[in-house]
Formats: structure tokens, sequence, C-alpha cells
């Protein structure tokens, strides 16, 4: 068989692997091998393929096999460095970055993805170095200056940070579909606007805030497009003047601007002293707080808890709780009723550990309305850091959350222990060095013990 049939396996394999279809993208890449066994191009994306498998033995033993055919290709080495990043295999990581800079020391990618291993590593005056160092080679590289947004947040370096994550790209979707313009800043006084939905629940509860910014700025009209199961918990906000869901075909005209949401602290020019923290700015529905009122009792301090996150989150491996039992230092103590708010992954725990004395109010959940009335008849919540946390937070309720000692996000800053975000309400817990979940429960129980003598205290 000719070098074009070889070249036509290998690009209708790629296309394949881009649409997702893998099964028949790795029927053509092994084709394509059948022609010529020592293509290295070939056995790179073979290689990626398996990775995105799942299979990273095979992955790892093809991205080696590529580099000795072809030892100078830039990309191999990225992505080995990459999928060993997220083995935590950092040695093995930075000796691959070390020696793609040695071969090409102006590759803008090669400098940004040692930056974020430097970051993964807590080495952020390196990683933030990478990223400058990428930005110099390349002023328009965008994963450099995302990466280092996230670098500058965490130290709440907000004027530059927030300009960083401006790179980001996702939110350019809606220039296509929308005949207003998109708002850059501009007086708002007297004008509609149409706040974009962005992220993930979390980021839609902590950044709907901005609802009020935007109607103190002279907003005549604050729309919000959000997620289906954040509708009705939206539909109760004042400043909000209309709430859709992403299900719906939103009108393509009618507003003078739109906006991502994830812009507006940018848009707004937050500063870690200027940050919208008026809490409550999220209210439960009255009647679905009856509802809920005969599941507690009033004898006890009521806890809720969240253990696990989405497991399609990137770092969601280190932010989750593999399982409840880990938090039995806490369950275990008298005087309290627990009561779950976990929902999807991990829920089914509650009915595997008998013993521990959890009251199962996942069952009760049907959107977010229905947690925020759960959460308004509690005294605490305990979660790590998912969407429940933003939202007992804009709720104003007391709420702890444990987060991990790898990579926790941005907006948790580093090393504090409460959110300029919720302040007064929420207390962090980080995950130390080496230190297993079971472990940080023991630390949030001694706490937990201090905070009930406060609270019967308080209550006299």
């Amino acid at each position: 068989m000719s070098e074009n049939t070889l070249l036509q396996r290998f690009l209708e394999g790629n296309a394949l692997m881009n649409s997702g279809d893998l099964l028949a993208a790795e029927k053509c890449f092994m084709a394509a091998l059948e022609i010529n066994a020592q293509s290295g191009e070939v056995i790179a994306n073979l290689a990626f393929l398996r990775e995105l498998q799942g299979d990273l033995l095979q992955a790892e033993h093809y991205y080696r096999q590529a580099l000795i055919l072809l030892p100078t290709t830039i990309q191999i080495y990225l992505n080995l460095g990459v999928m060993l990043v997220k083995q935590k295999r950092f040695a093995e990581a930075e000796f691959t970055y070390r020696v793609a800079l040695q071969i090409d020391p102006y590759s803008p990618g090669s400098w940004s993805n040692y930056g974020v291993l430097l970051a993964c590593m807590k080495r952020e005056e390196e990683a933030e170095q990478c990223y400058r160092k990428a930005l110099t080679i390349d002023p328009s590289y965008p994963k450099a200056r995302f990466n280092l947004s996230y670098i500058l947040l965490r130290q709440a370096r907000f004027e530059e940070g927030l300009l960083s994550l401006e790179s980001r790209d996702w939110q350019d979707l809606f220039s296509n579909y929308f005949y207003f313009p998109r708002w850059q800043g501009e007086s708002l006084q007297g004008k509609s606007i149409l706040i974009c939905f962005e992220g993930g629940f979390g980021d839609m509860i902590q950044f709907s805030r901005y609802a009020s910014v935007l109607k103190a700025n002279g907003a005549s009209r604050v729309s919000l497009i959000c997620h289906p199961a954040l509708t009705a918990l939206f539909d109760r906000m004042p400043e909000l003047d209309d709430v859709y869901s992403y299900h719906l075909d939103v009108d393509k005209s009618g507003w003078d601007y739109w906006v991502p949401l994830i812009s507006l602290p940018f848009l707004c020019g937050t500063r870690l002293e200027s940050i919208p923290a008026h809490i409550p700015y999220l209210r439960a529905d009255p009647e679905k707080i009856a509802s809920f009122s005969s599941l507690f009792s009033d004898k006890t301090f009521k806890v809720g808890l969240v253990w696990q996150g989405n497991t399609l989150f990137e770092n969601n491996d280190d932010r989750s709780i593999p399982q409840l039992a880990m938090l039995s230092p806490v369950l275990e103590l008298d005087g309290m009723e627990f009561i779950s708010l976990q929902k999807g992954a991990g829920e089914s725990q509650i009915h595997q550990y008998a013993g521990l004395r959890v009251v199962p109010g996942g069952e009760f959940i049907q959107d977010f309305a229905d947690t925020a009335a759960l959460i308004s008849q509690l005294d605490l919540v305990i979660t790590v850091d998912t969407s429940v946390a933003h939202l007992t937070g804009a709720l104003g309720k007391t709420c702890w959350v444990l987060l991990p000692d790898y990579r926790a996000d941005w907006r948790w800053m580093t090393a504090r222990d409460d959110s300029p975000w919720y302040p007064e309400v929420m207390r962090l817990f980080r995950q130390q060095p080496d230190e297993n979940w079971t472990a940080v429960a023991r630390r949030v129980a001694t706490e937990l013990e201090i905070w009930k003598a406060v609270q019967f205290q308080a209550a006299k």
C-alpha cells in the first residue's frame, strides 16, 4: 500500500478521534501501522487515543515509542508530560518538560506546561516565571495567560488575575448567537443586559451576586441564562428581571448587551477589598421550607453534609472524600443530627454505612431550590468544594468547607481559613500535605465540639 493510503488512514483516524468515535479511530490507526509500523506520527496519536480510553500504561508505551522515532517533536513531550502530571509523577514530568525545552527553548507550550507542573507542586513563583516566559515568546498565547490567572487569583492579585482570566475562549460561542454586542464595561445607565451561563453550578451561584452590581450601576433590566436546575432558585433573586434555562431558545435580540458570567468580576473592577459580599443574596422558598420541616428534630443541632462532587470535574479525585466513613470522627459526635445533601456520586454510601447516623436528605432534592430550602433549616453545613458550599454561603448560613491540599481552586486563595466571598459565614479547613480525609475530620470534630458548646451557651 502507498504512503497516500497511510496518510488517508491517519487523517481519518484523527477525524474520528476528534468526533469521539474512539473505536473506529483505533481501527484506522492500526490499519495505518500495518502499512508502516514505524510511523511515529501514527504511534503518537495512538498513544493519545489510549490515554483517552483510560489505558495509561499502553499510552505511555506508545508515547515513548513515538519519541524514539520522533525525538525532536515537542508535542509528544507535552502530551506525555500532561499525562504524567495527571498521575502525579512529578519528577518524570519535570524531566520530560526539561528535555522539550532543551530541544526548543522558544516553545511557549513547553514553558506553559512546565508552569502547570510547578504550580501543582506549589512552586508558584517558578510557575509564574514560566508563564511569563511563554508570554514573552508569544504574547498572544492564551493557555499561558489563562494558567497565569490561576496563580495570580490564588494570591489575591485580582487586577492582573481577572484580566488574565479573560483569555479563556469558551465564552465566545455566544458571539455567534446574539444580534447585540458583548458588554465591555460601557455605561449601563438605562440599558438592558443578559448574563450568559458559564462554568458549573458553583460558578453560577458565586457570581450571580453581580446582578445587584449591574443594577446599582444603572441597568434597567438584568436577565440571566442558567442551568435548568438553578432556574427556580434564581427566580427568587429580586435583582434578576428574567431567568432562562439554557434548554430554552432564548431570543437572539431584545437586550442592549450580553456578558459571560465569569467576566463580571473583571468588568466590575473587583479587587480583594471590593468583593460584593452582601450576604445573603439568595433566599429559599418559604413554602418549600415548610414542606421539609417535618424531616428535622428541634432537639439537636442540625448539620448538613456533602462529601463528594461531580465526577467529571478535573480535580474531583482530590477534592472529594472517597467514603462517607472517613468522616466518622464527625459523625460519632453526640448532640448532632446529620443530614445528607449529597446527590449522585456517593449518595448510596449512606445505606452502606448503617452505623453512621445520617438522614438521607438527597432523596428529597430535585433542584437547587430544594437544596436551599433544606439548608435554610440547618445550623451548619460541612461540605467539600462543591456548589453546596457556594449555595450555603450565598444563603448566609454557616458553612465549613473541606479543601484538598492538591490544587485547591483559586477562589479559596492561599493559606486563608475564611472566604472574603462569604464573610463571617464560611470557614475553610485545608488538608495538610500527606494528611488523609479522616485526619481532617478529626480536626473538624474538635472544632465542632467547640462550636456546639458556643451555640449552647448562646441559646441560654
